[in-house]
């Protein structure tokens, strides 16, 4: 249990079987610019590139997901989205440093990413992970909301910050790697 007194659950990689749930939360909590179902499906056919994973209750309920691309020697975070009601519970922060190490993973020399300039919150967090901004893209989100570029160089990542030991949140399940990925291009 975690401290609202809901089922803590885990980190598993997201399936084709997720994608359906995935695609209505992603709607619900970015109606502007919610990624189309085909969308999801398309990056889970390229696992050379791409990692998915999903955060689930102890109901097998999807409470959040998170997605990488990797084409050394850059990484760029896809996509990262907690339910609004499990937010605050480090959610978030163990699939950022999921992908993060996932990045390291796949020789990634940096995580690049794309925020909204009036998302505080999400800035903070990458903040506290060490992510720079390096550029802006105006009018980047379909209402007109700048982007936000930010970059983690991972030679300099040292791990979550302020953790020393603690207990995660979720349980993460091992993910099956296999070889290291071809260059792809």
């Amino acid at each position: 249990m975690n401290d609202t007194g809901l089922p803590a659950g885990r980190i598993r990689p997201m399936t084709a079987a997720d994608v359906a749930v995935v695609e209505e939360l992603e709607r619900q909590l970015f109606p502007l610019d919610a990624w189309p179902l085909q969308m999801f499906e398309d990056e889970l056919a390229q696992p050379e590139t791409r990692s998915y994973y999903v955060a689930v209750d102890a109901l097998d309920r999807v409470i959040a997901y998170a997605g990488l691309m990797c084409i050394e020697p850059i990484a760029d975070v896809q996509t990262i989205a907690v339910v609004p009601e499990r937010e605050g519970q480090g959610i978030g922060t163990q699939l950022l440093t999921l992908l993060i190490e996932e990045a390291a993973r796949r020789n990634a020399r940096d995580v690049l990413l794309e925020v909204r300039a009036d998302n505080p919150r999400a800035q903070r967090l990458y903040r506290w992970f060490g992510f720079e901004q390096i550029h802006i893209r105006p009018r980047y989100y379909r209402d007109g909301v700048d982007a936000l570029i930010m970059r983690l160089e991972l030679d300099r990542w040292n791990g979550v910050p302020g953790s020393s030991g603690t207990t995660p949140t979720l349980q993460t399940e091992p993910t099956a790697h296999t070889e290291e990925p071809e260059d792809v291009r």
